[in-house]
């Protein structure tokens, strides 16, 4: 026993149900290959934007806005994964250090840059009455529960590419890793916890509580998007105690648990700070409310 691994099954208590992994990632349309990581984020995105453009609309947001930003902040968003791709092989400096600053800033950076290119699509001149203006608060509001449900589509990239899953685990839906994905050190475990759909199903209840209280709640686009970076970074910061990556140790914390940390405690602090402006704002709108109701005795 004292040479068996920690998490070592015999066969006969290997779980009886296992989730098993795509037996291809990649097809070949001709020359070109289709990657199934590179499919699922192209397919997150797509449904973002449509979930967001129906949120848009059911708030009486004008057609064809969300469309038009989408085309500002996806390539935004899509920076810091391109910064990682390119310096994921450098050495030295300053390219190893750039990586290493992608590898904390990691999606919350990814959706930063998206929400800035945002901001600035909505501000750019338009050719639209005053009362067609574009609010930013309104975009926030469609988009923090998109960015939801998109990211759990997303998630099936890791699946087929057998990538985000943790530690080894005897759970009967730990997902089967074939022997060429296994890291070093844990070539002889065969079934792994499967973090993607632990975040994916994260992913999907977050979006959905967000759209309860987005329509049940008087709560402005700023305060949604703030929650949902909360309940985004929530997850991703624990559920990076299961994973088994070789990301760099920053300040007692691998890369991703310190970015998820960062967002954490940013939106928190922010919905602290608004929690007493919103509060009066509501109470003073309600007032007026009344007071136009109330008949003159």
């Amino acid at each position: 026993m004292s040479g068996m691994p920690l998490f070592s099954l015999p066969r006969a208590a290997r779980p009886l149900a296992v989730l098993p992994s795509p037996a291809r990632s990649v097809w070949h349309l001709g020359v070109l290959p289709l990657r199934a990581q590179t499919l699922a984020i192209v397919a997150g995105i797509v449904i973002a934007i449509v979930i967001a453009n129906r949120g848009y609309r059911h708030a009486d947001g004008p057609r064809g806005v969300i469309t038009d930003i989408a085309a500002w902040a996806v390539p935004a968003g899509l920076v810091p994964a391109v910064i990682g791709v390119l310096t994921a092989a450098a050495h030295g400096q300053p390219w190893e250090f750039v990586h290493q600053a992608e590898a904390v800033v990691g999606f919350p950076g990814a959706v930063a840059m998206g929400t800035l290119a945002a901001w600035a699509a909505c501000r750019r001149p338009v050719d639209r009455p005053p009362w067609q203006r574009i609010r930013f608060g309104p975009v926030l509001a469609a988009a923090a529960p998109a960015i939801a449900f998109g990211l759990a589509v997303a998630q099936l990239g890791d699946w087929y590419a057998q990538q985000g899953f943790g530690r080894p685990s005897s759970l009967p839906w730990a997902v089967a890793i074939s022997p060429v994905h296994r890291p070093p050190g844990y070539e002889n475990f065969a079934t792994f916890a499967p973090i993607f759909l632990y975040q994916a199903a994260w992913d999907v209840v977050a979006g959905v509580a967000i759209v309860v209280a987005v329509r049940r709640l008087a709560l402005s686009g700023d305060r949604v998007f703030a929650i949902g970076a909360v309940a985004y970074s929530a997850a991703g910061f624990t559920l990076f105690w299961l994973g088994i990556g070789h990301l760099p140790i920053i300040l007692g914390l691998r890369a991703g648990e310190l970015g998820d940390a960062a967002v954490f405690v940013g939106a928190i602090a922010y919905l602290a700070r608004t929690r007493r402006t919103r509060t009066k704002t509501a109470q003073s709108a309600h007032k007026s409310a009344l007071e136009r109701d109330t008949p003159v005795m």
